[in-house]
């Protein structure tokens, strides 16, 4: 008979602790990481330019002969300037989301497809595959986009405040 326990009736273990909040360094990685990435682009003055040296649309040109999906580089490459900024903004978007536990699984979602799209345009051509992080950030946002931020988040304060109103607490 299991004598332990758990959250559910306020005590539990350093390793139901541990699982519980197991998910909690992916989350502040990847937010970190997308905000870094956004302000990285937002910020150097010869990133978001169509052409030249260090530039998205040479960046874009440089990659579309080895692209899974060339077709969304054309794409793209018809406005690189509004494109750069439409990844940084997503990127601040979701890395903010991220980090705040703000709708969690749709700002995982968000930067599931971001590294899905970098994965089959910018590092597609990458060997071996593991060589490429975009593979590798795809597959860190799923779990998040399974369990969304379910604790220390905006979402979970605002799942108890519900709680609150519909038992006539508040």
């Amino acid at each position: 008979m299991e004598t332990r326990t758990t959250r559910l009736n306020g005590r539990s273990g350093w390793r139901d602790t541990a699982a519980h909040y197991a998910l909690l360094p992916l989350r502040v990685f990847l937010g970190v990481t997308f905000l870094y990435a956004a302000l990285d682009k937002l910020t150097d003055s010869g990133f978001m330019k169509a052409t030249g040296a260090g530039s998205i649309g040479e960046t874009m040109r440089a990659a579309r002969g080895t692209a899974a999906l060339p077709a969304l580089i054309d794409l793209a490459l018809k406005s690189p300037v509004g494109f750069g900024y439409a990844i940084a903004l997503g990127e601040l978007a979701v890395g903010i989301a991220t980090l705040l536990g703000l709708l969690g699984r749709l700002a995982a979602l968000g930067g599931a497809l971001i590294s899905l799209s970098l994965w089959l345009t910018m590092s597609w051509a990458t060997t071996p595959y593991y060589y490429g992080n975009d593979l590798a950030y795809l597959m860190a946002w799923l779990p998040l986009v399974l369990a969304g931020a379910p604790y220390l988040s905006l979402d979970a304060a605002w799942r108890v405040r519900g709680r609150q109103r519909s038992l006539g607490y508040i």
